[in-house]
């Protein structure tokens, strides 16, 4: 399997067990699930690998994705809480207390809202618990970074997708859950290191590229590459869902490719 630049070697992926992934762009294509990218869920699923979306979508969405994706868990609104499935009932876990969360997200709507100029809420405010979301597709990243500042001047945490504004009030974003996620199953320091992998597309993923050193970026990160602290280690040469069946496929022949003698 062909990558931009350097590919990895099956022996850097074959202790891949834990599966981290922006959804938007990276899962998405256009806004939509491909079928072969639906297929290399399941794929990675049945190989063994624990996938879990983390992303800046609404609580509404990874309702969704725990009850009806081979997922083992959602990590949504930007780390604001964790979302599991058992049964056909959804659990959550918010990073703090759901009702401090609820009151702190309801002051910063009303906060924003007078910023927001020809910006627009998302369309799926309504299903969020915990932050704000603003609706970025077709706005100049002049424009976009004009409002961000703004936002962070009333004292919001910012984080900026290729759809969203995702703004919040907390000391929380994608890294500090997959942590607390982590640690709850158990996996720390070294065991990170081994086992855990992450694909993104945009500056919202920069945390979790920083924290995961087995990182992918798929083809179409290539325009916010120079914003990220932290660059992903390898980018597929597809482009959102497509490159990340690249990167499934990669991972599912590393853990059958046969050990060197």
């Amino acid at each position: 399997m062909k990558f931009r630049g350097p590919s990895p070697q099956p022996a850097e992926l074959r202790g891949v067990r834990y599966l981290f992934t922006d959804v938007d762009d990276t899962l998405t294509t256009g806004g939509r699930l491909l079928p072969q990218t639906f297929q290399a869920l399941w794929d990675l699923h049945d190989a063994g690998v624990s996938v879990i979306p983390v992303t800046g979508g609404s609580a509404g969405w990874c309702e969704h994705m725990v009850r009806a994706w081979p997922v083992a868990a959602a990590i949504g609104e930007s780390g604001a809480f964790l979302m599991t499935s058992k049964g056909n009932t959804a659990q959550i876990q918010f990073w703090e207390d759901e009702v401090l969360q609820a009151r702190r997200q309801q002051h910063h709507l009303e906060a924003v809202r007078p910023l927001l100029g020809e910006f627009r809420f998302a369309h799926d405010q309504r299903l969020r618990v915990a932050d704000v979301a603003i609706d970025i597709v077709g706005k100049a990243r002049s424009e976009v970074e004009a409002l961000a500042q703004q936002i962070r001047e009333i004292g919001g945490t910012v984080a900026i997708s290729s759809v969203h504004i995702n703004t919040w009030i907390g000391a929380y974003n994608k890294q500090t859950m997959s942590e607390r996620l982590l640690a709850q199953w158990g996996i720390m320091a070294q065991e990170i290191t081994d086992t855990v992998s992450f694909v993104g597309d945009s500056r919202n993923d920069a945390p979790m590229f920083a924290m995961v050193t087995k990182s992918f970026g798929v083809a179409n990160i290539g325009p916010v590459l120079e914003h990220l602290p932290t660059p992903p280690r390898w980018i597929s040469t597809g482009e959102a869902g497509i490159g990340f069946v690249e990167i499934a496929q990669a991972i599912i022949a590393a853990r059958t490719a046969s050990t060197p003698l």
